[in-house]
């Protein structure tokens, strides 16, 4: 398995990868309904693309497979640079949306980081934003993505990075992340995010429970 920089020659491979196997089976997305099976979503692309335009993501390409010309693609970690008052703009730009289901998802998202000050609190003045992380369901199983994880910190102590995020809204994901070092920084019971009747506004179904936001903290030898 060979690991690599996702660069933009391989864009449009990576968004394929992601209607394949991420986007209609991430909890949230499933629960809104977002997208069909190997489908995609137009907003949902664009945050895709948005974040490859950063240069932080990789991918896990299996060169033994001859079916691709450049090897087929087991995995995709798609990582962003989050500046102070990027998440409130976001939020602003999302209530122009027409996608109602869109909408849903990420108002929890962005509200949920919302409540606390990370670059206050960790003392950051840009925070490495781990976004998707997927795996080609024919390649589950093999560590490949605690390894696209561990690759991940990787990129950032080289661009020189002090702290990693993530919302990471399934168990798989939480217990990844979980075990190369993030800790739980604040979470959201699905079950508990209700509209103003009362009803739950995303259906997420087990074992997914929760929303964790997750963070790391990078260390380096000339720090005091």
């Amino acid at each position: 398995m060979e690991y690599k920089l996702i660069n933009p020659d391989n864009y449009e491979r990576v968004i394929d990868h992601l209607r394949r196997n991420f986007f209609a089976d991430e909890p949230l997305n499933r629960a809104a309904g977002l997208c069909q099976q190997g489908g995609g979503n137009k907003e949902l692309e664009h945050h895709s693309l948005a974040t490859l335009h950063d240069q932080l993501s990789l991918m896990a390409v299996d060169e033994r497979d001859g079916s691709e010309t450049y090897g087929q693609i087991a995995g995709v970690i798609l990582n962003g640079v989050l500046h102070p008052g990027d998440t409130e703009q976001a939020l602003d730009k999302l209530q122009y949306s027409s996608d109602i289901n869109y909408k849903k998802i990420f108002e929890l998202l962005y509200r949920h980081s919302l409540q606390v000050d990370l670059f206050a609190r960790y003392d950051v003045d840009r925070i490495f934003d781990v976004r998707i992380l997927s795996v080609d369901s024919r390649y589950r199983g093999q560590g490949i993505a605690k390894e696209l994880v561990k690759r991940a910190e990787l990129v950032a102590r080289q661009s020189g990075y002090h702290l990693l995020k993530a919302d990471a809204t399934g168990i798989f994901s939480q217990k990844i992340l979980r075990s190369q070092g993030f800790e739980p920084f604040s979470e959201q019971l699905y079950a508990k995010y209700t509209n103003e009747e009362g009803l739950i506004i995303l259906p997420v179904e087990a074992p997914h429970i929760k929303l964790q936001l997750l963070t790391k903290q990078l260390k380096y030898d000339n720090d005091k």
